[in-house]
């Protein structure tokens, strides 16, 4: 059940009104660290009303999390916490009492979407699963980001971020060969997840606004990171060859990677007969364009080619560059991309351009610099400038909204410790 968000709840959201294409909808946020947490923000700057549900005895613990932001009273905010919890409502319940069940129970009435990232059974344990939630609202879109998923052997087990990555493949692909395996330098099968259970309660919502009926949506970290190994499945299952660490390589693209300049890095990708061509103009070679050993994209794909011409051949047109003037002799014409670090990325005019980079004033902190919404809409645009709440800073406000709770309940409520 939708609410009226011209002068309800959502119209009090934390940093600014609700404008988005989700706008009415309502999300309850049972999730904390990374993956869920990042699911139900996107939903937020999407226009949603969500609604943090924190243990109050133990909160989100990456509320802890560092770099934190100093006040002059010495409270901290953490930058990391803020970042993914941003444009929510704060609210705790103790979901192990009878009436923190009771009061979930009276939430998810009015709610569209329930977000969860607990291992398997842990809210039926609590008693307020899937299965009892959805007789208090059949609409309910129900969606639950756990590492192996509600199904299989895997389902009860602990799981993170690198647990994911290690169980889903890319782990053993990340790295270079003559080296142990490496991990991705992020954390890859959290922040994918986040990305698959969006897209699922997005289409399950479409569904149940159509038919009435919800859903549990159940995405798996392992699965998530399955998918993002290319063409390796492909290449174990009709090749029966195991891929392993290529380094900065490609396993058959030639040339695409990263080659030194002058002051760092470069990544080159310019393997069609197209771009090859530009790039021998470019750089003052038309010539080579022609040469009967590199002149198609096949021959330049061989390995033994690649490396005894190709490879040296880009060293020479690189290697006396900087990274600006190497991007400004191919312009628009040929992928070749500066390797920048995070602060160089921050400070990219193309990052302003998209507004990537946001600025969030907090009164007690001054303003916090945080990543933006990469999601572009013409009509209703993201609102990625949203304060995170503070632990059950908007319980007053939520329960009175969509509990249907008064004064007297809710400070009874807080004198027994249930929010």
């Amino acid at each position: 059940m939708t609410i009226n968000d011209d002068g309800g709840i959502a119209g009090m959201l934390p940093g600014g009104l609700s404008r988005g294409a989700l706008r009415g909808i309502v999300v309850l946020d049972i999730t904390r660290v990374v993956a869920g947490p990042f699911c139900s923000m996107l939903l937020a700057d999407l226009g949603a009303t969500v609604i943090k549900i924190e243990n109050p005895k133990e909160p989100d613990y990456a509320r802890a999390f560092p770099p934190k932001l100093q006040a002059g009273t010495g409270e901290e905010l953490s930058a990391f916490f803020a970042q993914y919890n941003r444009n929510k409502f704060g609210l705790t319940i103790d979901l192990s009492t009878q009436d923190g069940k009771d009061l979930l129970k009276k939430l998810v009435r009015r709610a569209d979407v329930l977000v969860e990232n607990f291992r398997p059974g842990t809210m039926d344990k609590l008693g307020v699963g899937y299965n009892v939630l959805r007789t208090e609202n059949p609409r309910l879109v129900y969606t639950a980001i756990s590492g192996y998923g509600q199904t299989g052997p895997y389902r009860r087990r602990p799981a993170y971020d690198n647990s994911a990555q290690a169980t889903g493949g890319l782990w053993s692909m990340n790295g270079f060969p003559d080296r142990p395996p490496a991990r991705v330098g992020t954390i890859i099968g959290d922040l994918s997840a986040t990305l698959y259970a969006v897209i699922g309660t997005l289409a399950a919502l479409r569904h149940a606004e159509r038919s009435g009926q919800g859903q549990m949506v159940d995405v798996s970290q392992q699965d998530s990171v399955l998918s993002l190994t290319e063409n390796a499945v492909v290449t174990y299952t009709v090749d029966g060859t195991v891929p392993g660490p290529l380094g900065n390589e490609h396993p058959f693209v030639k040339p695409y990677e990263l080659y030194p300049c002058k002051d760092g890095f470069v990544f080159f990708g310019g393997y069609t007969d197209k771009f090859w061509r530009l790039s021998c103009h470019l750089f003052g070679q038309p010539e080579l364009a022609e040469d009967p050993e590199i002149d198609t994209m096949a021959k330049r794909f061989v390995p033994e080619v690649y490396e005894r011409r190709v490879r040296p051949l880009l060293h020479t047109w690189f290697e006396d560059r900087t990274k600006t003037e190497l991007e400004e002799i191919v312009g628009d014409a040929v992928p070749l991309s500066a390797i920048k670090d995070i602060g160089e990325v921050v400070e990219d005019p193309q990052i302003a351009a998209r507004d990537m980079v946001v600025g969030v004033d907090y009164p007690e902190f001054g303003e916090l610099r945080m990543v933006g919404s990469p999601i572009k809409l013409g009509v209703t645009p993201t609102q990625p400038r949203g304060l995170a709440p503070k632990v059950g800073e908007h319980a007053d406000t939520v329960l009175r909204a969509l509990a249907d709770v008064d004064d007297l309940r809710i400070a009874e409520l807080r004198e027994k410790g249930v929010i």
